[in-house]
């Protein structure tokens, strides 16, 4: 009867640190998986950023070509 306690307890114990493991591997994949996103998040908002500028420069020049037409 002691054996098999022992024996049963010992599995137990077995699985346990096994789903445990799973769990600090799923967390990491997902602190993984959102330190990328985030990483393309700052390449968007970068790439938007350069291209607000590039229509704002735009529309400076067309703003300078139009008063350079009616002048």
């Amino acid at each position: 009867m002691k054996k098999s306690l022992l024996l049963a307890s010992l599995i137990a114990a077995i699985a346990l640190a096994a789903c445990g493991k799973k769990e600090e591997t799923a967390a990491a994949d997902a602190a993984s998986a959102a330190s990328e996103v985030a990483s393309a998040a700052v390449e968007v908002a970068s790439a938007a950023s350069e291209a607000a500028s590039a229509a704002v420069e735009a529309a400076s020049a067309a703003s300078e070509a139009a008063s350079a037409a009616s002048n």
